[in-house]
Formats: structure tokens, sequence, C-alpha cells
């Protein structure tokens, strides 16, 4: 008779998820700083950040993928660190679908629970309710070669709802689709989220699918969490200059403190926001599109020649460009006057719309 291994003994810790100290290295090669977070229970957790950032590797040591050099991993309050990926209650949902050719779309979805030897009642009434909360009932029996890309998604995802694991996580699920469909498919991760109250761990590197569908991102680089918060708070509160520039476009202006509430940059010399408390001489101003003004505001004025203008329906966005080439890029709201290419700007921004980054 096989030897049966002990369940792992339930810690008092905090959150669906908790990952504590965990890293990975390959030889010299870090892959992952020692890196700590927590994911509450119906949470819609999103790892973002460029090629090489450590936002996979992340995601391959919750589930056991791969193997963690230190730290562990922690789910449901129990030390999942050394169990195998097949015996984590993980799900997980791939940019590829991964469907069985051979089978229908109901006896794809149905898969994972047969494989758990669920009663066939149960399975017939969770693969009937799942269909319907994909959209896809009248679908149930056809094969996956008969589907669109976006159907093919859906299946993937129901497969992995069906059966209600402890976690579902994603790694760029979306990566295949064209761009209507992958907004498509934005809204209908969310409904289903919200709807069955799962918690996602998701990995993307598209900033806006990330500011659209999360409850927070962890910002990744270089081996590291860079900032963790909500998408308002990364957005309008960035505390690094690589946060500011990777989400959304930013206008940075790097120079010095002068000790006394403004920062000398090449530009000229920026008032800083009311409060901002410098810890280091050489600082960043972040100043987001939507807050630039034609004319000086606040004292904060810099000047530049369009170059590109582009009209955006609810917006214009205007491209200056400034004496050493640097570009100034303007998002202006429907009321306000365009000027011309090759004209000369002077734009400016209210001191507290800007942010102080390190």
């Amino acid at each position: 008779m096989t030897a049966t291994a002990p369940k792992p003994a339930k810690l008092v810790v905090e959150g669906k998820l908790v990952i504590e100290g965990l890293g990975k290295r390959y030889g010299a090669t870090t892959a992952l700083e020692p890196s700590s977070l927590s994911v509450a229970e119906g949470e819609f957790l999103t790892l973002l950040g460029p090629s090489g950032s450590g936002k996979t590797t992340l995601l391959q040591l919750i589930c056991g993928l791969v193997e963690a050099s230190e730290g562990r991993v922690v789910i449901d309050g129990r030390d999942q660190s050394n169990m195998p990926v097949h015996q984590r209650d993980i799900g997980l949902v791939f940019q590829h679908y991964a469907l069985f050719p051979h089978l229908t779309v109901a006896e794809n979805i149905s898969f994972p629970l047969k494989m758990r030897g669920r009663p066939a009642s149960e399975i017939e009434s969770r693969v009937t309710a799942t269909l319907e909360m994909v959209h896809l009932g009248h679908l149930a029996n056809r094969f996956p070669r008969e589907l669109s890309g976006g159907q093919q998604q859906r299946v993937a995802l129901a497969r992995c709802f069906v059966y209600q694991p402890s976690i579902i996580l994603m790694d760029e699920p979306l990566g295949a689709l064209d761009k209507k469909l992958r907004e498509h498919m934005q809204i209908e991760i969310k409904r289903l989220h919200r709807e069955s109250g799962a918690t996602i761990v998701y990995v993307t590197h598209d900033q806006e699918e990330a500011l659209a569908m999360s409850d927070r991102i962890c910002l990744m680089n270089h081996a590291k969490i860079e900032q963790l918060g909500a998408p308002r708070e990364i957005y309008e509160k960035p505390r690094t200059a690589f946060a500011a520039d990777f989400i959304g476009i930013s206008n940075i202006f790097r120079g010095r403190w002068d000790g006394n509430g403004a920062i000398e940059t090449a530009h000229g010399r920026f008032n800083l926001p009311a409060g901002a408390a410098p810890e280091q001489a050489e600082n960043a101003l972040v100043v987001r599109p939507e807050h630039l003004h034609i004319g000086a505001r606040d004292g904060n004025a810099i000047s530049g020649k369009v170059s590109e203008i582009v009209y955006a329906g609810s917006e214009t966005r205007v491209i200056a460009t400034l004496a050493d080439g640097t570009p100034l890029v303007l998002r202006l709201g429907p009321d306000e006057a365009v000027p011309r290419i090759d004209e000369i700007i002077v734009a400016g921004w209210a001191r507290d719309k800007a942010v102080l980054v390190a």
C-alpha cells in the first residue's frame, strides 16, 4: 500500500496566499530576489512588469512548477512549499489554451472533475452551471476547432473555474488575442471573478490590462517587487521613476532639490508639491500628460516646439520637443485650444498635480 504524505501543518498567517521571502537562483543568476506579499481571499492581484522582471518565475514558484531556492508558499494557512504541483489546490490558465481537440466543450470542462473522481451528478450540474457562467451553454457539444479564439479562451477559463480551486493562476492568458477581443475578454474575466469570488493571481506585461482588471498590482522590476498597491495608487502616486515610466505615460524631470521647495533640472526650476520632503539630493518630478496645460501654472513653466498632434476623440495628445530633444506630452481635453505643428508653446502644471519620486 502506498503511503500518503502527511498534510502540512496549519500556520498562523493572514491571507489566502502568503509569500514569505520567496526567491529563486540559477547558479549566479537571480531570477527572483527574496520577496514577500499576501493575497486576500477573493482578491485579483496582477503581477506586472517587463520581460525578465521575475513575474512568471514568481507565478511558477507559487504553483510548484519551479522549486524555490529560499522562502515559502503558504496557501489557506498551510505551508505548501515542498508539495508537488498536482497536490496544490491551484488552477492554471495559460496563453495557449491546451484544450483536448478530440473532446467537446462540455467534455473539456468536465475533465478536471472526472480526474478528481467527482460523482456524475455533480459533474453534470457543475459543467452546466459553468457553461452558463461563461455564456457557452449553446456550444456545449462543439469541438475546439469549431470555436473562435475568444470562445476557446472561455472554455479554458471554464475548465479551471469548474472545480473551484483555492487559487487560480493566469499567465498571459489573453496574449494571443487581437486588441478588440482582448478588451472583451478582460471584461469577461472581471465578471467571472466577481461572480465566482475566486482568488486570482494574473501575470501580464500590459499596463492597461493591469489597470483595468486588478484589485491590486504588484509591479516588478529586476527580479524584485518595485511597488505594490491599488491601480489608482500606483498610477497617481508612483514611488520610483521606473513605476512612473512603466505605468502610463509620464513626463519625468530629473534634478537636484534646492533645499527650498523646488527642484533644479536641465529644463528649469520647478516647484515641488506641497509637503514633499526629498530624502536625497537627486530626485525626479513626475507630471502626467493630463495634468499639463498650455500656459504657466503655480510658477511651473516649460517651453517646447509642437512636433506632433494626435486626435483620439475624447482627448488630443500634443507632443512638443524641448530644447535638448526631450519629448513633452500633453493630453488636452475637448474644450482646450489645440496648438499648431511647429508652434512654440509654454506648458505648466499645478504644483500638487506633480509627484516627487526617487
